[in-house]
């Protein structure tokens, strides 16, 4: 799926995937990735990058933001964070989240772009701060960069809206009330389209959200 306004931001592409109606997703995480990654790899090509412009994130639900200075080797996520920032042409950043929100930041102006996995810790921690502050090092202003939240689980299906967090997080940073976007889609009710950690006990897939500069 896309993000209509946040397909209307200009220089950047991007991709949210969907659960996979075929693939096989009863197992442990690593190895339902590398069963997803084919499928994964072909929405990095639509978007219209090769495989090696991929970078990933070793996920450990913290609040570290790395900036992406040159491309890393596909398979070889970035330890320790859970986040990335640059303003490369022909990177696309990859955040796997299934229940977690994969949040979006791009501003047109400097081209500066990231991502991040802010699930209930993340969110705690501020992450979604740190990398405002980080694409700050890279030129943006926070009033001109465009935050897009993707689907994740919200009340009543989770005790805590760490979608309202985020929110209450970029605005405090100095993001501007309409330039912060969420569709207000839960993950856990809609497991049809979504995998969703918490509805199906951790034997679940993931969805790849995915940022790149053209």
């Amino acid at each position: 799926m896309e993000f209509d306004r946040l397909k209307s931001v200009p220089g950047f592409t991007h991709r949210f995937t969907l659960r996979h109606p075929e693939i096989d997703i009863d197992g442990e995480r690593d190895e339902v990735i590398q069963r997803l990654l084919p499928w994964h790899l072909a929405a990095v090509a639509e978007m219209g990058f090769p495989a090696s412009a991929l970078q990933l994130t070793e996920q450990v639900h913290g609040a570290g933001v790395v900036v992406i200075n040159e491309p890393t080797s596909l398979g070889r996520p970035l330890a320790g964070a859970d986040g990335m920032v640059s303003n490369l042409p022909g990177v696309v950043l990859g955040i796997y989240v299934a229940d977690c929100c994969a949040v979006y930041f791009a501003d047109p102006v400097s081209g500066a772009f990231g991502l991040v996995h802010s699930g209930k810790k993340g969110s705690e921690l501020g992450i979604a701060a740190v990398a405002i502050q980080e694409m700050q090092r890279l030129g943006a202003q926070p009033q001109d960069i465009r935050v897009q939240l993707s689907p994740c689980i919200r009340p009543p299906s989770y005790e805590v809206d760490f979608a309202a967090q985020i929110r209450r997080q970029c605005l405090a940073a100095g993001v501007m009330p309409d330039h912060l976007w969420d569709d207000g889609v839960c993950t856990a009710r809609e497991v049809g389209r979504f995998y969703s950690y918490r509805t199906e006990k951790g034997r679940t897939g993931r969805m790849l959200a995915l940022l790149g500069r053209a």
